[in-house]
């Protein structure tokens, strides 16, 4: 099985270089001008171009790029938070949090410029195998 990640964004050309200069991500493809594949993370990520207002299925709720909320949601997994955090702010994301420190690892909350939520972690120690008995 193979997991593809959709990411809808009201500004292709915005949302490319956001995830290029936040995250490093490249673009591996272009889909004319309403999406675009981006790689360098261990799933593509596909940018696709919808308009505000427009429902994502039959008779659903209109897109809004405000700040939303959604239990999905991507984890971005560094090296160094504080720097990535800088690069992600310098680029255009919103810091939501501070950093937590939990026994496995830091995390931080942020937005991208479309309201689309993600996490930065830098895991320690173990990462995840640090909370295991």
């Amino acid at each position: 099985m193979t997991l593809l990640v959709n990411i809808d964004v009201d500004d292709l050309d915005t949302a490319v270089a956001f995830y290029r200069d936040a995250l490093d991500l490249k673009v591996a493809r272009r889909f004319g001008g309403g999406g675009a594949e981006m790689v360098g993370s261990s799933a593509p990520i596909y940018l696709l171009q919808k308009k505000p207002g427009t429902a994502a299925f039959k008779d659903g709720p209109a897109r809004d790029y405000g700040r939303h909320w959604t239990p999905v949601h991507l984890d971005f997994v560094v090296p160094d938070i504080a720097t990535a955090i800088e690069k992600a702010r310098a680029a255009g994301a919103r810091v939501e949090s501070d950093v937590r420190v939990e026994k496995w690892g830091k995390i931080v909350l942020l937005a991208d410029p479309f309201g689309n939520g993600f996490c930065l972690i830098e895991f320690l120690g173990r990462g995840y195998d640090e909370i295991l008995g």
